[in-house]
């Protein structure tokens, strides 16, 4: 059995306004448990993350620590070979390692990998997300909760405390509502999403399957879009009537905010990492696996290629295009209607130009100023 401590809420018969694909009487008495990971053995470990186990592989592992805090049940990871001798002397049940040292002697077992770093992370997943999902057996509906009687909600879904689930909302099996989220007329999300508390997702926006959304982001807000009027100097709103479509597997940070499209679609491709704190204006396209790091702010109608690599406080101007691949350093800045190419190109500054040539330009200004 799951190591859990149960937590029980009592659902009365007539939820206002709740409705689901399930009969209701099904929550009545809804579980919700608060969950540590489930064991598994290093063999199960091994063959799920395609790494070559040395040692015992019935060896039990409850969970992922760093090597200073791991003690017994853990699982750790090295990269470099001078951490090896101390991984070995910690507390930890196994540890993974690169194919380098796979000659080393050692009692602990231990999970050969190219990637350490990368199985380790598919561990840590396969250990929470066992946990989490063979400990819950029935959804859990907060009694304070405001579920519209026309949302439809899938097997497994949980709605926490005081969440307000909108007009037409479609939810997908085994999502999580956190507490206070407000969840917008016509909003549809996917399957397996964990969508943290408070967060905002106003009308009509879409999530795919697995999305993470943490705590205070707000999706599909209206655009920073105004017309002015030459003859008064007054500013009217342009019509933000469009929507906002997030793909399967993308994570949005913490106080991340989205807006929608004007007329069209504001659009995040599967598998974007989005961090805490970014601002994506109206019609953006962000790319397949791009990364966008915290407090990066982008205009409207900007195209973010697949692959490329925000660092934080970059800003990029209105129409302006980053071609596949192209990583933008941080405080980085690209002008309107501007496009960046170069696959596996680092560019700094402001105006954003090849690294090396940016470093050409300051040594530049350092000798020039030394003459002075």
């Amino acid at each position: 059995m799951p190591d859990v401590t149960p937590l029980w809420f009592f659902v009365p018969p007539v939820v206002k306004g709740f409705s689901t694909r399930r009969p209701r009487s099904s929550f009545l008495l809804a579980h919700c448990y608060t969950v540590r990971a489930m064991k598994r053995s290093l063999q199960q470990i091994a063959e799920a993350v395609g790494a070559r186990l040395l040692g015992d592989g019935r060896v039990e592992v409850v969970g992922v620590a760093s090597m200073a805090s791991a003690t017994k049940g853990d699982l750790i990871f090295v990269e470099d070979e001078k951490h090896l001798a101390a991984a070995l002397q910690s507390a930890a049940a196994a540890v993974i390692v690169g194919e380098s040292v796979a000659g080393v002697t050692s009692t602990m077992p231990l999970l050969v990998t190219d990637h350490p770093k990368l199985a380790f992370a598919r561990a840590a997943r396969l250990l929470h997300h066992a946990g989490a999902r063979d400990s819950v057996e029935q959804p859990c509906v907060s009694a304070t909760a405001d579920v519209h009687a026309s949302a439809v909600l899938g097997p497994g879904v949980r709605v926490e405390e005081r969440a307000v689930v909108g007009d037409r909302v479609q939810i997908g099996d085994n999502t999580r509502i956190g507490a206070g989220c407000a969840i917008g007329a016509g909003v549809k999300i996917g399957h397996d999403c964990e969508i943290y508390p408070l967060v905002t997702m106003y009308p009509g926006t879409t999530l795919g399957d697995r999305v993470i959304v943490h705590a205070g982001a707000v999706l599909g807000s209206d655009g920073f879009g105004y017309v002015r009027d030459r003859q008064t100097g007054h500013y009217e709103k342009f019509p933000q009537v469009g929507r906002l479509v997030i793909e399967d597997d993308v994570e949005i940070g913490a106080n991340t905010t989205i807006d929608r499209g004007a007329l069209d679609e504001t659009r995040i491709h599967r598998g974007a990492k989005i961090d805490n704190l970014v601002h994506i204006g109206h019609n953006c396209q962000i790319g397949e696996d791009a990364v966008i790091a915290a407090q990066t702010g982008l205009s409207g109608s900007i195209v973010i290629e697949n692959g490329v690599v925000l660092g934080g406080q970059v800003g990029i101007g209105e129409h302006a295009r980053i071609g596949e691949g192209v990583m933008l350093g941080g405080q980085g800045g690209v002008l309107p209607n501007k496009i960046l190419r170069g696959k596996g190109v680092a560019f700094w500054g402001t105006p954003a130009q090849p690294l090396r040539q940016y470093l050409k330009q300051l040594a530049t200004l350092a000798r020039l100023a030394k003459k002075e």
